[in-house]
């Protein structure tokens, strides 16, 4: 559970608590794509698209099952991004010149979506997309798994951000750590804990992202666990860390919308059933009148 898991259900967290949310995956593997209950299509209107040819960001946008959430999908076509942007004009911030055009047009009169928020998957290894979306980010949001292992990669993946940021993208800040994977019952989680407050203070999140059977059951189901199964832990989880991203971004917390408003399948699913009984009723109420 890291990256992808946590980019999805913040952004439907995000999305729950009213505000607009456009989730970009940028990973050849799309599984932010599928855990959205989207496809990888090859439509071109991906993510590679965005990377190689002259699509804005207006034109690959598309709408997921989650109210007030938009992405833009992925496939497997952008691994061959990684090797035909080399060739490229200023390769490094195609991502970055993108997003600004998308925002500078989106508080046009002409119907464009404003979003509050835009979230970037990216792949796991550091090379020319994952230096395009540091490059383009305003902060990172960084999940820890509490595993020892997970310790030495981030120890690395700082000495990235700390090149990134000094090349190519002075304003980049680290928004926070997400303790992931937590089990209080065991001691190495108990101590990752502790290293990384000790070491990072108030840039860890106070929410903790406790290991929960549910949110690797969801993406099978293409859902975020936040609509798969509202009650779980891991659910409650990422709805405590949408209102603390939130918080920490001065944003006041309104909580209008239960959970499950934000499912446009549950939505019409309701719907139907209500249409189905006012149908029931009403002929029940013909055959009573009949019968007498």
């Amino acid at each position: 559970m890291g990256k992808t898991t946590t980019a999805i259900n913040l952004s439907t967290s995000i999305a729950a608590f009213g505000k607009k949310v456009l989730l970009i995956d940028a990973d050849p593997q799309a599984n932010a794509t599928s855990g959205i209950g989207l496809e990888a299509q090859t439509d071109g209107r991906s993510t590679y698209e965005l990377f190689i040819s002259g699509k804005s960001i207006s034109e690959c946008i598309k709408e997921t099952q989650v109210e007030n959430l938009f992405a833009v999908t992925s496939n497997i076509h952008l691994v061959a991004a990684e090797i035909e942007l080399i060739n490229l004009p200023s390769r490094e911030s195609i991502l970055k010149n993108k997003i600004s055009e998308f925002l500078k047009s989106g508080n046009n009169e002409d119907g464009n979506t404003f979003f509050d928020f835009i979230i970037i998957d990216c792949p796991p290894s550091l090379g020319l997309i994952t230096v395009n979306a540091l490059t383009a980010a305003d902060s990172l949001l960084i999940p820890v798994q509490c595993e020892y292992y997970a310790l030495e990669g981030l120890s690395q993946l700082l000495n990235t951000i700390k090149n990134v940021k000094n090349v190519f993208n002075p304003g980049l800040n680290i928004e926070g750590y997400l303790l992931t994977m937590f089990d209080s019952r065991l001691k190495l989680s108990n101590q990752i804990e502790s290293e990384l407050r000790k070491f990072f203070g108030e840039k860890v999140f106070q929410t903790k992202i406790f290991r929960n059977v549910k949110i690797g059951e969801a993406p099978s189901y293409g859902k975020p666990v936040v609509i798969y199964d509202p009650s779980s832990t891991g659910a409650l989880n990422y709805m405590d860390l949408g209102r603390e991203f939130l918080t920490r971004n001065g944003i006041e917390i309104k909580i209008e919308n239960e959970i499950t408003d934000i499912d446009k399948d549950n939505d019409n699913n309701v719907k139907e059933n209500i249409e189905e009984e006012n149908q029931d009723i009403n002929l029940n109420s013909s055959n009573n009148s009949v019968n007498g």
